[in-house]
């Protein structure tokens, strides 16, 4: 026979018991408060009439109410005196013309206008001085509680007793006062010890009862909030609307209920429509869950930025099509360097920077292709497009884009500022001489850029577009449209206007949330990188200028630079075996640069710059540059009667 200790047995269920309940009155005290909100306008209509009832009953208007039921009283008596005289002198004469008879109807018609009168003024005096709430409300369920109790008698049998007409009458009145009960509840809110003077008095206006008592002043009345919910980017409720109110309208009160929650001007509130077509949330971002990240300096693997919302890092993929916008201050520049620092950092990538403002080039000189005048910048697109085009004949079938290697490597073309760009291949050619070639065709500058964005994603040679100025029509505009349908990354900082947030993100960027004109200053983005992605403000990471000149230098693309030309199927030598004999391997071709082009030009009879821009296809400023420095080399000398010829310097290497 098995003994069982007691301590094993009693203390359990000493134990658990409390807990069991107080795990039950914690549940319950959760569905009460989920449930007190959608009846506090109903409890808030029942006082504010309540309250209105007992203002009214003043002494001044029961002794007006007495004095009115007095009038009345008297004046339906007079009516019925009148109007029995009236009968008897009907029937004392028959002549409806006789004095007594006209004399009886007069005094008759003349009651009746004072009993109206008098129960006219009786009726506003009740009004003045009406019934308790509480009486009317006993009174309306007496008139069917009564009957349903006499129903229920009627129709019971000593076995079967009918208690459905007085159950629900009871029901009736058991609803009435638990609406009541709930509505009057107090919601029981959990706070964060660790919010803010600010959060705290935003959390006790968004308490439904502070809400509904004063939502009337603001034109709100129909709509209750849930209790707060405290997030790590600041404070967000959810509203539950009535039947006048869709979450549209709700958000066209922005004004009113910033009024009414008394919050900052430059409090960032989002209102948005809700779960249900009856719902709309509002977002008070009191918080930054970016604030604590450091996003000073550069390094491989850092995150463009941190999403203030959920605290994440946002990285921004190598080989995306970006637009980044932002007004003059929005730290543009600090922000789109991570960019660049990540696209020139590995043996297989490589930077080309053209900006025509020459401040951020002369920065990246150590590690990009740089371009700054209109003859550099012509000079590289016109590479970057026969890049573009030999690449293309490279991809493998069944490839979608070509496989990057040191050989081959991606590269990245930034442009900044695009409205300088634009005016660049606005440019006015020159007229060329005898001694001197006209200008270039300039605007091949913006064809060029065209062709690489709708073209060259599969030739891995990827477009980043920058502006301060982002329309593409006026004076000025810093974004052409072409290339604007080709870009699959928009990121803007602070902008200007919401016309041009809605140049950056789409059409529906006003309707989605997308204003970046409301963004604040500097350092702070949006960034859509799909039509489903949430305009989330982002924290992002600052590069100074020394921060760049501080990177490890990398090579400097240059067309055919270490790589050989690609050769058409016919041209390439046929395959054959080699027997019995070493190996012989054939020295690197040495890349064709712009200077061997020229002198090669000269050595084959060129004497003018405009000969050797027919010959070479250079453009003219960059013919002219090299010329005057091979003159000043010695590499080619300028004889007055025939013109160009090679110098003495320059002999050895061209018959080589």
């Amino acid at each position: 026979m098995n003994t069982l200790n007691p301590a094993s047995t009693v203390t359990p269920v000493v134990t658990t018991q409390p807990k069991r309940r107080a795990a039950l009155r914690v549940a319950v005290n959760r569905e009460l408060d989920l449930a007190a909100p959608l009846f506090a306008p109903f409890a808030a209509r029942w006082d504010a009439e309540a309250d209105r009832r007992m203002t009214l009953r003043t002494p001044e208007h029961l002794k007006a109410l007495m004095k009115a039921q007095t009038a009345h009283t008297s004046a339906r008596s007079t009516a019925a005196t009148a109007r029995s005289q009236r009968t008897a002198a009907r029937a004392a004469s028959k002549n409806p013309l006789s004095t007594a008879r006209r004399a009886a109807a007069t005094a008759d018609k003349a009651a009746r206008s004072t009993r109206q009168s008098a129960k006219a003024a009786l009726k506003e005096a009740r009004r003045d001085y009406p019934n308790t709430l509480t009486s009317v409300a006993v009174r309306a369920h007496a008139a069917h509680l009564v009957p349903a109790g006499f129903a229920s008698w009627a129709l019971s049998t000593p076995t079967d007793w009918a208690t459905w007409p007085a159950s629900l009458s009871i029901a009736a009145v058991a609803a009435n006062a638990g609406a009541l009960w709930l509505g009057r509840r107090s919601v029981t809110v959990e706070v964060d010890d660790a919010l803010s003077a600010e959060e705290r008095r935003l959390t006790s206006r968004l308490d439904p009862a502070y809400w509904v008592q004063h939502a009337d002043e603001r034109g709100l009345s129909g709509t209750v909030p849930t209790p707060v919910e405290v997030t790590p980017a600041g404070l967000v409720t959810h509203v539950r609307l009535d039947a006048k109110w869709t979450p549209a309208g709700f958000k066209a009160k922005s004004a009113e209920i910033r009024a009414l929650l008394g919050a900052r001007t430059d409090l960032r509130m989002e209102i948005r429509a809700g779960s249900h077509g009856d719902r709309a949330t509002i977002t008070l971002r009191t918080r930054n869950a970016a604030e604590d990240a450091d996003l000073t300096g550069w390094t491989p693997g850092s995150p463009w930025g941190v999403d203030t919302v959920t605290g994440e890092p946002v990285h921004v993929p190598l080989g995306r099509r970006v637009m980044v916008a932002g007004t003059s201050g929005s730290g543009k520049s600090w922000s789109t360097r991570a960019l660049l620092a990540a696209a020139s950092e590995t043996e297989d990538h490589r930077l080309v920077v053209i900006d025509p403002k020459r401040v951020e080039a002369i920065n990246w000189q150590h590690r990009a292709r740089t371009a700054i005048t209109p003859e550099d910048v012509l000079d590289v697109t016109d590479e970057l497009y026969a890049e573009m085009v030999e690449r293309e004949q490279l991809i493998p079938r069944g490839e979608d884009v070509i496989q990057i290697s040191a050989k081959r490597p991606r590269i990245t073309v930034f442009v900044d500022e695009g409205a300088e760009v634009i005016a660049m291949s606005k440019k006015e050619r020159a007229k060329g001489t005898k001694e001197e070639p006209g200008d270039p065709d300039w605007g091949r500058i913006i064809e060029n850029l065209r062709s690489i964005a709708r073209r060259a994603r599969a030739a891995e040679i990827i477009l980043v577009w920058a502006t301060q100025k982002p329309t593409m029509s006026g004076e000025g505009h810093g974004i052409d449209s072409q290339i604007a349908g080709q870009i699959t990354y928009r990121a803007s900082l602070a902008l200007s206007s919401a016309s041009e947030s809605q140049v950056v993100f789409g059409s529906d960027a006003h309707e989605k949330g997308w204003h970046a004109h409301e963004l604040p200053m500097p350092g702070y983005a949006l960034l859509r990188s799909h039509p489903k992605a949430k305009p989330h403000h982002i924290r992002t990471r600052a590069m100074s200028p020394k921060d760049v000149i501080g990177l490890r230098a990398r090579p400097v693309w240059t067309r055919g630079a270490g790589v050989p030309a690609a050769q058409p199927e016919a041209e390439r030598p046929a395959l054959r075996l080699i027997k019995d004999e070493a190996a012989v391997t054939a020295p690197a071709a040495e890349p064709v640069t712009n200077r061997s082009r020229v002198l090669g030009a000269v050595a084959a009879g060129a004497r003018t710059n405009r000969d050797i821009v027919d010959r070479t296809e250079l453009n003219k400023g960059s013919v002219s540059k090299l010329v005057k420095a091979l003159i000043e080399s010695g590499d080619l000398v300028k004889d007055a009667s025939t013109g160009l010829i090679l110098g003495t310097n320059a002999d050895a290497a061209v018959s080589a």
